[in-house]
């Protein structure tokens, strides 16, 4: 094993989601900024400082124990940031009150010339005063530490906690802080700010380290794993941001082939890879954002159009751009469907009540009356159920995914199995857009639903996730910017003539 080889594995354990790897909450550094030193004041912006407190193992929510913060002493030095040092509300109230006190020059009908540049100028005046008091405190800390080395990269872990805390409770406050420091690392991180990088063997083992550790979609499993997925036909290219040198923000990673994969099991195992000069494809088949604190921040739109366009200069014999992608939400949505409409069917047959009517307008056997006949005879002797949708419920929710090893149950659930699947990604929306957070991510940034792949993912998080279903969306360069508008403005999706007509052969539900 070379120098490189050596170091990367020992700086990295090779898991990813090892909470270790995650870099200390900054709120450590900024109990000095937010909480009154020792003579009462109060200051903030005054710069990053590391300070270490009395190891007595007493934890207290003062400057003088930084060190270590409870996760409830955090929530309690982050809603004190956002409401100590928010906004001024009663000043903005009392120059909204000044500014509707004022008479708009020229409203009678008559034009003073300079008199009303005059008159204007009381409205420029508490309009200028109004934009300043409509800045909460706090931002002066954030401008600060962005100009700060390493403040970047301070501000994107503080709005990690702050994220962490708003998952477990809705404090009003906080996700006003959250809300502002989102929209001031949008501003930071525009595509004008971020160097795309092609990341390749011959980079540091620090930041290769990072790949391995942040790789969120499909582990890496050992050295020769990470070797694979940066030689030859495969591509790796990740965001990087001046202000974080050695980590990138977001990558994606790329693989060169004659076709459309089906599988993940040939990208990741493809050994050795086709000649690049026979490539036609590009498929991504992996895209990880290394920085939590930047969730709802899409970073990922701007480099797959950017990683498109230096693709096909680099080699222009590369005609098609697709994705081999997860399905993360279909099977949990599919179990909770199944277990529901099991529930409702017990009581299907005795509709007695107006209450047992109105709740078999909610009912439809998600099923085929074909496809219940062949999975109640096949189950016989892995499960039983009183119908078809509890048999397909006790057999998916199982752990130890017995279906998959049986030929007879894979032959009867795979046509029931893909055309849920088809209707999940199609049908099933939230607030107009696509239920799956996959899904919305590619359609919203202009790809299409071309195909959905039986078995395509093995392991057992794909098992797990989608029933080893996988989808490939692709990104028809003429077409990009019409589907990403269609799809923003409408909701609408984008799909190949095959997976349409499976969803239009689905029986209309029951009471629809």
């Amino acid at each position: 094993m070379n120098k490189k080889g050596l170091a990367i594995l020992m700086r990295t354990r090779m898991r990813p989601n090892d909470s270790s790897r995650l870099p200390q909450s900054p709120l450590n550094n900024l109990v000095n900024q937010t909480l009154p030193n020792s003579q009462g004041n109060q200051s903030i912006g005054g710069g990053l400082q590391q300070q270490h407190g009395s190891e007595d193992g007493n934890e207290k929510l003062n400057s003088r124990n930084p060190d270590r913060l409870s996760p409830e002493n955090r929530q309690k030095l982050l809603i004190l940031l956002a409401k100590e040092y928010d906004l001024n509300r009663t000043q903005v109230r009392e120059l909204i009150k000044q500014y509707l006190g004022l008479e708009l020059p020229g409203e009678d009908g008559k034009s003073g010339g300079l008199e009303d540049e005059g008159l204007f100028s009381a409205f420029f005046r508490i309009e200028r005063n109004l934009r300043h008091a409509l800045k909460p405190m706090y931002e002066v800390l954030f401008e600060r530490l962005n100009t700060h080395p390493g403040g970047l990269k301070f501000l994107s872990i503080l709005r990690a906690d702050i994220l962490s805390i708003l998952a477990e409770e809705n404090v009003a406050s906080l996700r006003a802080l959250d809300s502002y420091l989102k929209e001031k690392l949008s501003t930071w991180l525009s595509p004008a700010a971020l160097e795309l990088h092609q990341i390749t063997w011959d980079y540091p083992a620090s930041l290769l380290e990072k790949i391995v550790a942040y790789e969120a979609v499909h582990p890496i499993s050992n050295l020769i794993d990470l070797k694979r997925r940066l030689g030859v036909g495969r591509r790796c290219f990740g965001y990087l941001h001046p202000a974080i040198p050695d980590e990138p923000l977001i990558f994606i990673e790329v693989a060169l082939l004659k076709n459309v994969a089906q599988t993940i099991q040939e990208v990741l195992w493809d050994d050795p890879p086709i000649p690049e000069s026979e490539a036609t494809c590009a498929l991504f088949y992996s895209i990880s954002s290394t920085q939590p604190g930047l969730s709802g921040i899409n970073l990922g739109k701007f480099l797959i159009k950017r990683v498109v366009t230096l693709v096909k200069r680099d080699m222009p014999h590369i005609s098609t751009f697709a994705t081999l992608s997860p399905i993360p939400g279909f099977m949990q949505w599919l179990l909770s469907k199944l277990a529901s409409q099991s529930k409702l069917s017990e009581g299907e047959g005795v509709l007695n009540s107006s209450a047992d009517r109105y709740a078999s307008t909610f009912w439809e056997n998600i099923l085929e009356p074909e496809e219940e006949r062949a999975l109640m005879d096949a189950s016989k002797e892995f499960t039983d159920g009183k119908n078809g949708m509890e048999v397909m419920f006790n057999l998916l929710k199982s752990t130890d995914y017995e279906w998959t090893v049986s030929a007879k149950l894979l032959s009867v659930l795979k046509p029931a199995l893909m055309r849920l699947c088809a209707r999940y990604l199609l049908q099933e929306k939230k607030r107009g857009k696509a239920l799956d957070s996959v899904a919305n991510f590619h359609l919203q940034n202009g790809a299409m639903v071309e195909r959905i792949n039986w078995m395509a993912d093995r392991s057992e998080k794909g098992l797990r996730q989608s029933g080893g279903i996988m989808v490939n969306y692709v990104y028809r360069l003429d077409n990009i910017e019409e589907y990403a508008q269609s799809y923003f403005s409408t909701g609408h999706i984008h799909a190949s003539n095959d997976l349409r007509r499976i969803v239009e052969a689905q029986k209309e539900p029951e009471g629809a």
